[in-house]
């Protein structure tokens, strides 16, 4: 087996928050809130988080980019659609191309040519998405490369030092991710791994220049969730995540579990929700109290043609659009729509065209970006409320039966070494 070496006026804002737990934010970071939000009902907040390569305005959702690249963007693509922070993993980076190779060029961010924040996923999901490939123990996850069979064995402290070689502004420990369906036993039992291997993380961190955030796992079940939790508040970290969800859950199910779990949180930090980033649940999960989000969701589905509007989602690929003068979505101010009309975009995915790509993935980044942008500023103006009921009246997301069925095809292709 292998090992591989915007423009806010900060008096409007908090003095800093240095947290409630044992590991406070490092100095090189710091994390404040409107006040407006401390003093008005209901949990959603709006903030900045202070990183070493820049600020994060929150909520922000992360445009993800697996192998230190979002798909069919470049750099200068994701500052234009005001991309403020991106997300790249570990277990793909570890395999191709080497903690060596980044660590030649001097951290990830140089490699890909990227000034503002990254935070790196540890390759938990991957012990889910990729069961078939992996074998869990006490000591952490062996894995069967999904590209040659080659074996790898990612433990705790393994996982930390690969992302102290990355840099990223933000790291993430390993942990043990169940699919929804797991019973009690087999969840509990993840859980308590999760903790002992949070522990190991925290005593392998030694930068000082990156926040360690938390994972809160437990399921679907209420009782595990303040369980994992408390415990992992108790250790202490720089911000919390809640994992092991959207892995075949219902919405209603995930829905139920984010807003049991994310009062359980700290108020004074980053709170993470970790792989949901439909424009539905963005609102939604920023109703309960969460910050940061990160979902493959909108490259993904802008790669088969699925573009998202203010009404919902459309297929730029039928026949309707064919000879549409119209921009994709007349409220939106990103490059495809502002240059282009449809019909063209159409035609691009007709003919297979590799523009198609990047034009809707322009698109579909820009919509959920500004979308959190105006969620962002409704906050702050005490409208929020209104923004969500006009968003869920005008936005009509796909059946269930059909998402269901979509994520379901998109676990059993990441389950092949497909990607995002």
């Amino acid at each position: 087996m292998k090992e591989q070496e915007t423009n806010n006026k900060p008096g409007t804002q908090k003095e800093q928050i240095t947290g409630t737990g044992k590991n406070p934010l490092p100095r090189s970071f710091r994390f404040s809130l409107y006040p407006e939000c401390t003093t008005r009902t209901g949990m959603a907040r709006a903030g900045i988080l202070e990183t070493p390569h820049g600020t994060v305005e929150t909520p922000a959702f992360m445009s993800v980019a697996t192998q230190g690249s979002v798909k069919a963007l470049g750099p200068s693509d994701l500052q234009d659609i005001g991309a403020q922070i991106i997300l790249a993993n570990t277990y793909h980076l570890y395999l191709r191309p080497g903690i060596g190779v980044i660590k030649e060029f001097g951290d990830l961010h140089q490699f890909m040519a990227w000034n503002g924040p990254i935070l790196t996923d540890s390759g938990g999901f991957q012990g889910y998405s990729l069961a078939h490939l992996r074998k869990l123990n006490e000591n952490g996850i062996i894995f069967k490369s999904h590209l040659d069979g080659s074996l790898h064995e990612f433990t705790p402290e393994a996982v930390v030092r690969y992302q102290q070689v990355f840099g990223a502004d933000i790291i993430m420990p390993l942990d043990v991710c169940e699919p929804s369906s797991a019973n009690k036993i087999a969840v509990e039992k993840s859980l308590e791994r999760t903790l002992r291997w949070a522990t190991r993380s925290i005593e392998t961190h030694k930068r000082d220049d990156q926040a360690l955030f938390g994972i809160v796992q437990g399921g679907m079940f209420p009782d595990l969730r303040q369980r994992s939790a408390e415990m992992t508040i108790e250790l202490g970290f720089s911000g919390y995540a809640i994992g092991g969800l959207s892995v075949g859950e219902t919405k209603s199910q995930m829905h139920d579990i984010v807003k049991l779990t994310t009062p359980l949180l700290p108020t004074d930090m980053p709170r993470y929700l970790m792989g949901v980033g439909s424009p539905e649940d963005l609102v939604e999960c920023v109703a309960q109290g969460i910050d940061m989000f990160d979902c493959v969701l909108p490259t993904r589905i802008a790669r088969n043609g699925a573009l998202f509007t203010e009404n919902g989602r459309i297929n730029i690929d039928t026949a309707s659009f064919r000879s549409d003068n119209n921009p994709i979505d007349d409220k939106c101010d990103c490059y495809t729509c502002q240059t282009f009309p449809a019909a063209y975009i159409h035609h691009l995915f007709r003919a297979k065209e590799l523009l198609a790509y990047r034009l809707a993935t322009i698109h579909n980044l820009r919509f959920t970006i500004r979308l959190m942008e105006h969620i962002r500023q409704s906050i702050i103006e005490g409208t929020f409320e209104s923004l969500r009921q006009s968003f869920h009246e005008r936005f009509r997301p796909p059946d269930e039966q059909t998402r269901r069925a979509q994520k379901l095809k998109w676990l059993k292709a990441v389950g092949r070494g497909s990607l995002d």
